[in-house]
Order: C-alpha cells, then sequence, then structure tokens
C-alpha cells in the first residue's frame, strides 16, 4: 500500500475503526437489544435458535430506530458482502446473515471482519483499485474498487456514529 490512494483509504479507515474500537470495548451485553423508544428495528431470536434482524424491503416511513444489535447485524452484512466481493467469492444471502447472538460474539464478527477487511484492503494493487466493483452499485455502474473501499470507510463511520450515540443514549438515560 505505497500509492497515495491506498495512504488515505488506509487512515480513514484505521481512525474509523479507532472510534468504533473505542465504542466496542465500553459496550455492556444490555447495550445490544436496548430500545431508546417504540418504533425500534433490532433482532429477534428465532426458533431454530438463529437471531434474525428486523427487515422491510423498503424503508419505512417514519424510519425506525435500530438497536445496536441490529446495527453490529447490519455492519456484518454488508461489510461480509463487500469482503466477499473484493475477495472474489460469492456473498451470502442477507437472509443467511444471522446476528451471533451475544455482545461477545457480536464484537468478535466484527473484530473478525476488519482483519479480513485489511488483508483485502493491503492486498490491493494500484491496479485493483480501478478495477470496476460490482458492489455495492451492482452491475453496470461506473464504480471501482477504490470507490467501494471508501464506501466501506464512511459507511462504518456512519454505524459507528450510530451505535457510539446509542451507546451514550443509554448510558445518560440509566444514569
Amino acid at each position: 500500500m505505497n500509492s497515495p490512494r491506498h495512504v488515505l483509504l488506509r487512515r480513514q479507515f484505521d481512525l474509523t475503526w479507532s472510534l468504533f474500537d473505542y465504542h466496542l470495548d465500553r459496550l455492556d451485553a444490555e447495550d445490544f437489544l436496548w430500545q431508546p423508544g417504540p418504533l425500534c428495528w433490532t433482532v429477534h431470536r428465532q426458533a431454530d435458535g438463529r437471531w434474525l434482524p428486523d427487515w422491510a424491503e423498503t424503508e419505512p416511513e417514519p424510519i425506525p430506530v435500530p438497536t445496536i444489535g441490529w446495527l453490529t447485524w447490519h455492519i456484518g452484512w454488508w461489510w461480509g458482502t463487500a469482503v466477499a466481493h473484493a475477495s472474489g467469492r460469492k456473498p451470502r444471502e442477507r437472509e443467511d446473515v444471522a446476528w451471533p447472538g451475544d455482545a461477545e460474539s457480536a464484537i468478535g464478527w466484527l473484530r473478525a471482519l476488519k482483519d479480513e477487511w485489511l488483508e483485502v484492503l493491503d492486498g490491493l494493487g494500484e491496479a485493483d483499485l480501478d478495477a470496476t466493483a460490482p458492489f455495492p452499485w451492482g452491475h453496470g455502474a461506473d464504480r471501482t474498487v477504490a470507490d467501494m473501499a471508501a464506501w466501506v470507510n464512511a459507511e462504518l463511520m456512519k454505524n459507528v456514529a450510530e451505535i457510539g450515540q446509542l451507546r451514550l443514549l443509554r448510558a445518560a438515560s440509566s444514569a
């Protein structure tokens, strides 16, 4: 990763991850399913033991507030999809991606995805960054792997901010 684009993408990611790590280290198990209001999306344990998220094919109005559990599932789903695409593998369908079921497992899942993503990101050559990326825009879009890596940074930053805000709200509401 010597090119200026590699350096920029990696620095952006490292900054985002450092903020995420700050919150991950401070999350309590109860934070994950805490609902700040009556209209929330969360994850639910199914009869078969899997934890699946609330979901709608079109975004509802008003938009439900996601729980930290839902957000960690969401990150795992989209990031796992990005890693699969960047690694040349077929990603899992959204319906097949379950939340791990508890705080420790969810945090471990996200940290493992970080390691997988860094392996992909650090292995990209300059020509790879210019290749067409199929995710998240779909086939035929004029977006590159560099665009996808920048999107991962932006999407992760957004989700980290949401998780941090929920963690702080829960702490303030129980103080």
